[in-house]
């Protein structure tokens, strides 16, 4: 979508994007890429050690609970005006502690608690970056920006699913310390591209306070008043429960929001269930993990795809309109998963899917950064990303129950269920956001 007066149709006008927003960019892209890289390995280097599946699983939902978490509590500073160095900081934590990791693997059999405090301390910090960056977007970049800085986003997180995986397969293959040292370097790259940026990242109140409070005239000058102590002159705080709530209280009480959070918690959960559903047909069919790799090179490719073309399709076509065609076409080929049988079939299929999902989480991503007020733009980031992440979580465990009872087709099928009424909703609610109503 272009400006928020931009009619639908029209092309806004390109203007090269800023120093901060690129700068921006380069710390998602590189963090990005050197998270596939390692993470596409951590499971074949705590099995390579010995360990059981089990204790691979458990490193996996530990980290992910933590992530979901700690990103509402790490919000809360983010919106007081500490968000670049929550994010820098952030960032060099994690890569000391995947440099840790590094060292362990190339030490011989370092014991699973050692890897697994070292993996719990990155997604801490990983977690604590990203609320921390949910709110960036709207402080480095005009609201007519934010649509092309979003998909900007998005296809560098769907370039490191595609390029990521064989990288770190690549130096896991040289080294099993290497991908680790990738991810390592990664998060410096991302700390050196954050202290670079010179916008002032803290929220307009915030920001207003702090210069007022500096350009005060000198105590004591003829005819002026005395400063007023900053402490005093800025409204009080308010109770930390009531802080850690406010963006969920937000996202309750706008209509918007919450489309938004039902919208992309929905999909990314039918994704999901959709893709373990393959892992399970597949491996039926007597397929290695070589067929799965090929279904995730193309869900990559097509949603890079979809993200670099998002921006261009925002400004010609109405949101309303393009949510309501992509809900709805979702809805046949979530079905046409429960009929295939082979990878390229899965492949095509997925692929499709992962092109359209972009044109429209792009567009409502943009939107309710421009939507949400900007003291309070990572406290909601926080419950959107919760949200989807929890779905997330929670998608593999629905479909190993419906394949185990209904047959492997069962997680298609009741996708396809899912998403129709998501569609039906979509088509039927009224939405009172700017440029957005459905």
């Amino acid at each position: 979508m272009g400006s928020a007066t931009e009619a639908p149709g029209k092309a806004a006008v390109r203007r090269p994007l800023s120093r901060d927003v690129r700068l921006f960019w380069c710390a998602s892209a590189t963090d990005a890429l050197g998270s596939q890289a390692s993470g596409v390995v951590l499971p074949l280097l705590l099995l390579g050690l010995g360990h059981s599946a089990a204790t691979v699983g458990l490193v996996a939902g530990v980290s992910t609970a933590a992530g979901l978490l700690l990103a509402p509590i790490a919000a809360v500073p983010a919106d007081r005006g500490a968000r670049k160095p929550v994010m820098l900081w952030s960032a060099l934590v994690s890569a000391l502690a995947m440099g840790g990791v590094a060292v362990a693997a190339a030490t011989g059999r370092p014991p699973v608690a050692l890897l697994l405090g070292a993996v719990l301390v990155e997604r801490f910090s990983t977690a604590v970056y990203e609320a921390a960056a949910a709110g960036t977007v709207a402080l480095i970049a005009p609201p007519a920006d934010s649509p092309r800085v979003v998909a900007g986003l998005s296809a560098a997180d769907q370039g490191a699913l595609v390029v990521g995986p064989a990288l770190g397969g690549a130096l896991y293959q040289a080294s099993r310390a290497l991908p680790f040292v990738a991810d390592a370097v990664s998060y410096a790259v991302a700390a050196v591209c954050v202290g670079a940026l010179k916008s002032d990242l803290r929220p307009g109140e915030e920001a207003r306070a702090v210069g007022g409070a500096a350009q005060e005239p000198k105590q004591g000058a003829p005819g002026v008043r005395a400063p007023a102590d900053p402490r005093r002159s800025r409204p009080p705080r308010p109770a930390l429960r009531a802080e850690l709530g406010a963006g969920l209280a937000l996202v309750r009480t706008s209509p918007f929001l919450r489309l938004v959070l039902i919208w992309t918690t929905t999909v990314n959960g039918v994704i999901v269930a959709l893709y373990y559903g393959a892992v399970f047909t597949l491996q039926k069919g007597g397929h290695g993990g070589a067929p799965m790799g090929l279904v995730l090179a193309l869900s990559g490719a097509a949603g890079l795809v979809g993200s670099l073309a998002a921006p261009h399709l925002a400004g010609r076509i109405s949101a309303a309109r393009l949510l309501v065609t992509v809900s709805w076409l979702l809805v046949p080929l979530a079905a046409a998963l429960a009929t295939v049988r082979g990878p390229w079939a899965y492949g095509g299929l997925f692929g499709v899917f992962c092109l359209l999902m972009p044109l429209v989480t792009v567009v409502l991503q943009s939107r309710a950064i421009q939507e949400t007020p900007p003291a309070l733009q990572a406290r909601t980031g926080a419950v959107l990303s919760s949200a989807v992440g929890g779905s997330a979580a929670l998608a593999p465990v629905v479909a190993g129950v419906c394949a185990s009872r209904a047959g492997t087709a069962a997680p298609a099928v009741a996708s396809a269920a899912v998403l129709t009424l998501l569609a039906c909703w979509t088509t039927y609610v009224r939405v009172p956001a700017r440029g957005v109503a459905v």
